[in-house]
């Protein structure tokens, strides 16, 4: 049986319409054989989510995202996606989109749950999450940081300006001139000790021979200072024990009743002859007081003395 040439044309004509909307299904992320589970997930913001992009539960992909469009009005999205496994998970697991970086796309993970009863079943809504990607953990890290930079910077140049009006022309010209004083005042002190480097220099001869003078003339004071310390010593205490030895005699003396400090000590006839001497002294003293005409008399015609007043304490 032959086939005319309308009839080849058309019969390769549906094949390639039948592998174009397979391709394109496929591309889609569907397939015509097989028996995938068809979910649900609803959000604010799918955070660049698009269709074909991979269903993963624990990391290995069993599905992908096959249709995004709004829910409704307020902006809602409706994500539909397949799941290929058997694998029975509760209808509380979460649908979180995660991933997405610089180059890679967003994904969509199953977090399963493992509840008893309700399990999830084909046309079942499963709570919808957004995890951080690494673009949002970096702003949100380098959010705290941007605002740190921008505080120094906001100090950084108050601080310029300040330093601005403090350092006027006047300030600098008053600055300019103490560092030139401040150099001049170094340079004399470099010239001072150039002198008395210099001084030393020319005179170290003489400073080694005074030093060395001084040292010998110290020596000989501290030697000299000890001689005299030592003599003194020595003769203080050769005097101290001749006062002693002395003291020892006369005690000795005075208590053997031997020479007249001792009998005036020790002799008690002594003493009373002593006193009876000084009373009589003291009846002579009032008597030559009471009639001094008595004993001392001048007269050329040998007038009478006058009467005699008798002493009031005088011995019988």
């Amino acid at each position: 049986m032959k086939y005319t040439k309308e009839v080849k044309t058309g019969i390769l004509a549906l094949v390639a319409i039948f592998l174009f909307i397979f391709g394109y299904s496929f591309l889609k992320g569907k397939t015509w054989f097989d028996s995938s589970r068809i979910f649900y997930a609803v959000y604010n913001d799918v955070e660049g989510l698009s269709p074909s992009s991979p269903v993963t539960i624990n990391g290995l992909k069993v599905g992908s995202v096959t249709k995004i469009g709004f829910l409704n009005n307020s902006g809602e999205l409706l994500v539909t996606f397949t799941v290929d496994t058997d694998l029975p998970f509760s209808e509380n697991s979460i649908a979180q989109v995660y991933g997405g970086g610089f180059i890679g796309g967003k994904s969509l993970a199953i977090i399963p749950k493992f509840e008893k009863g309700n399990l999830a079943t084909e046309g079942d809504t499963l709570p919808g999450e957004i995890e951080e990607g690494l673009l949002e953990l970096v702003n949100e890290r380098l959010t705290p940081l941007q605002e740190k930079v921008e505080t120094a910077i906001v100090s950084t140049d108050s601080l310029i300006n300040s330093f601005n009006v403090v350092m006027n022309t006047g300030t600098r010209q008053n600055l300019i001139e103490s560092i030139e004083d401040l150099n001049l005042a170094i340079t004399s002190i470099k010239n001072s000790s150039r002198t008395v480097e210099n001084i030393l220099s020319d005179n170290r001869v003489k400073i080694d021979s005074a030093l060395t003078n001084f040292v010998s003339v110290s020596e000989n004071l501290q030697q000299f200072s000890r001689s005299v310390q030592e003599i003194e010593l020595v003769e203080m205490s050769n005097n101290i024990e001749d006062v002693i030895a002395n003291l020892e005699t006369v005690t000795e003396k005075l208590n053997s009743g031997e020479g007249t400090a001792a009998k005036l000590i020790n002799d008690p006839s002594v003493y009373n002859n002593l006193e009876r001497a000084t009373n009589q002294l003291d009846a002579l003293i009032q008597d030559v007081k009471l009639n001094p005409k008595r004993y001392v008399h001048f007269s050329i015609f040998g007038k009478n003395p006058g009467p005699y007043s008798r002493p009031v304490d005088s011995l019988r």
